[in-house]
């Protein structure tokens, strides 16, 4: 085999960075309930010149009680490609919650689909972008249900390379 040959064979690896994907509570109706537990078994990200990618977690369930203000829970690291990412999506497999009077609650999400969080980031190469997805159970009008809604404004990406960190916006 000659060295042209073999240098096909091998290919190029792509750059990477690692998206650490962490779940939080911003205020909302929250303090209506005793427990709201949130159960995601996938990340979706799509990249700003490519189509969405799916990527399956491990199933983790989250109390948003316990995830308020600076409180935060991490959910899953992934190894991505580097480059501008669009959007990030949870995708919400159950939820269980019980009001403070001790009623059960029923809490959804809209239309089924993944929670969609509209903040672009981007993967750095050899880097940790940390993004912080913010939701909160609403109560849905006169119903008693409740509807689980991303957080735009308490979504927080923060970039760290071994010599600093920063968030996005600064």
């Amino acid at each position: 085999m000659t060295t042209a040959t073999l240098a096909g064979c091998i290919g190029t690896a792509s750059a990477t960075g690692t998206l650490a994907t962490r779940v939080s509570d911003q205020p909302g109706d929250i303090s209506d309930f005793e427990r709201c537990a949130v159960t995601v078994d996938e990340v979706f990200v799509k990249p700003a010149d490519g189509e969405r990618e799916t990527h399956a977690v491990e199933e983790r369930t989250f109390d948003l009680v316990e995830l308020q203000g600076d409180r935060s829970a991490p959910l899953a690291d992934l190894e991505l490609d580097a480059g501008e990412y669009e959007y990030l999506q949870l995708s919400v497999v159950d939820t269980e919650a019980t009001l403070a009077d001790g009623s059960n609650a029923t809490v959804e999400v809209p239309g089924d689909a993944p929670l969609k969080f509209e903040e672009p980031f981007e993967i750095r190469e050899g880097e940790r972008t940390t993004f912080t997805a913010d939701f909160t159970p609403v109560r849905a009008g006169g119903s008693g249900k409740y509807v689980l809604q991303p957080v735009a404004d308490e979504v927080v990406v923060r970039y760290e390379s071994q010599n600093a960190t920063t968030t996005a916006g600064e």
